[in-house]
């Protein structure tokens, strides 16, 4: 059999170009969960709905939902988002 070989993206290929992450240069969003109490979501599109239990982040083709209690808003500007609270999950949709 032989082996199966993939073509890379163009934002592949300028990432490994530049030495960026493919993800940078794709416009994912970049998110980093610390322990259950701070989330920070970078490169996103904004808040869609939020409530102390229940936050949706608009992050380019996908949708990041956070619940939780006590959910808060921290830093929110165009590069970064921070989000504190008992964060209980993080989903993509």
């Amino acid at each position: 059999m032989g082996k199966k070989t993939r073509r890379r993206s163009a934002a592949e290929l300028l990432a490994g170009a530049l030495q960026l992450p493919a993800d940078a240069v794709a416009g994912m969003p970049r998110v980093e969960l610390v322990g259950d109490g701070q989330l920070r979501v970078e490169r996103h599109r904004g808040i869609l709905a939020y409530d102390p239990t229940d936050v949706h982040i608009a992050a380019g083709r996908l949708t990041v939902r956070v619940r939780g209690l006590g959910l808060e808003l921290g830093t929110m500007n165009r590069q970064e988002l921070l989000i504190t609270g008992r964060i209980a999950s993080v989903e993509l949709e």
